[in-house]
């Protein structure tokens, strides 16, 4: 699940910065994402670190993404995900509060 205060963070490399949004622009930028491709495929690859305890943990794992948005424009990318999560005490649930983009598209 998607905390409320969650942040999504990239490096734009083009201009060379992070560019960070929080849970609503993700969403809407998710949606969009699926409303304009014909095809998502993503691949969980090896988890390069973990930390937890009882209430927290940092995740790293490799992943490769490939966007159809025809069958002449596909995009490929392979990277790292840095995942923050925390547990809600009454519900029990991980929540991502902060997902950290480390591909380098």
């Amino acid at each position: 699940m998607i905390a409320g205060d969650f942040t999504f963070t990239y490096r734009d490399y083009d201009q060379g910065f992070d560019v960070s949004w929080g849970r609503d622009e993700d969403m809407q930028t998710t949606n969009g994402l699926f409303q304009n491709t014909q095809k998502l495929d993503l691949i969980w690859n090896n988890i390069v670190l973990i930390t937890q305890d009882s209430v927290s943990a940092n995740i790293i794992r490799s992943f490769n993404l490939t966007i159809t948005f025809n069958p002449t424009d596909v995009i490929r990318i392979d990277g790292k995900v840095n995942l923050s999560m925390i547990k809600n005490s009454q519900s029990e649930k991980w929540y991502i509060y902060r997902w950290i983009d480390e591909s380098n598209f």
